[in-house]
């Protein structure tokens, strides 16, 4: 018989995404709903070696579902990362009583429920990164309303490349992962999309591309810049040397974390934190919150960190026939 969840800590770790607010509110009243104390951890794993730990109700968390960022903040932890870090992080768990832990992040965050998962305490992970590349589930919260920040603010900066008939290299977040680059390129009609996931670095096709559409008549060219490729300022300078084409580099960096959620990111998040505390509160641990052909579901941390993530081709072959 799986030990009772009295006590359910929640915490966020990694980089920061919008919806992350909603998804705590959600853990905080769900385990109210179902009799259960809640501790907030603040600064993620730092905070929980640090016994940075509050008592949280469902007043803690009213008024913040619309609030961009996490209000009980993010901290990289490279102690944590270690077999005496971690065990000290789930004594600190014994020593406030908490049984049950949420944690809300990405790949990293969920290596770490794992190892405290491994030692005792019961963890369910919600996957929330604006990236979108936790392999298990077809959906990351924050994902939605960072790529339509990227969309909007790329549209501004069309306009003004317009004006000036330039080329316009625009840089959006994703180290390890083209989401953004290839959503928002697709929604911005953008002529040229460079993710990690499929750019070969052939600079003379970009190139020939632009002499190519000013040819045609073509007043502005749009080139989206995934940061795992970045170099954005003198790959702009290449161009401009190439083409003969007034080129410029804008790099969207953190904007792009910030800003109140969609209300898709709010709703998903509500539904992944509810989810977790019900997988605590059936004894289960060791669990991703994910979905799946629109469904919530849950997987095993060992098998999620396991699988790998590719981008749609399809989606590449479409983005590519709609820039000719």
């Amino acid at each position: 018989m799986a030990k009772e969840i009295n006590t359910i800590g929640v915490l966020t770790s990694g980089g920061d995404a919008p919806g992350m607010n909603a998804a705590i509110r959600a853990v905080v009243r769900q385990a109210c709903a179902n009799g259960k104390k809640v501790k907030g951890i603040r600064r993620g794993y730092q905070g929980l070696l640090e016994e940075d730990i509050i008592d949280m109700d469902r007043h803690s968390v009213s008024d913040v579902i619309d609030k961009g960022g996490t209000f009980l903040f993010t901290a990289r932890c490279s102690e944590f990362r270690t077999e005496e870090g971690q065990k000290k992080g789930a004594e600190i768990c014994r020593k406030h009583g908490i049984d049950g832990l949420v944690v809300i992040g990405g790949d990293g965050s969920f290596a770490g429920a794992q190892k405290l998962a491994n030692l005792g305490i019961n963890t369910v992970g919600v996957p929330g990164t604006i990236d979108l590349d936790i392999a298990c589930t077809e959906y990351t919260i924050g994902f939605d309303t960072a790529v339509n920040t990227a969309m909007e603010a790329i549209d501004k900066v069309r306009d003004t490349s317009t004006s000036h008939e330039r080329c316009s290299i625009i840089e959006v977040m994703g180290r390890n992962a083209g989401y953004i680059a290839l959503w928002s390129g697709i929604a911005n009609g953008a002529e040229d999309i460079l993710i990690p996931e499929q750019y070969d670095y052939d600079e003379q096709k970009i190139i020939n591309n632009i002499i190519a559409n000013r040819k045609r008549g073509k007043k502005h060219h749009i080139i989206i810049n995934a940061e795992g490729i970045g170099h954005s300022t003198s790959m702009a300078r290449r161009i401009e040397a190439a083409t003969g084409v007034e080129t410029r580099a804008t790099i969207l960096g953190y904007m792009q974390r910030g800003g109140s959620p969609t209300c898709q990111d709010r709703v998903y998040a509500t539904m992944m934190g509810a989810m977790a505390v019900d997988l605590l509160c059936q004894g289960k641990t060791n669990r991703v919150v994910g979905i799946s052909n629109g469904e919530f579901i849950d997987f095993d941390i060992n098998e999620a960190l396991g699988m790998k993530k590719g981008v749609d081709p399809y989606m590449i072959k479409v983005a590519g026939d709609m820039s000719k």
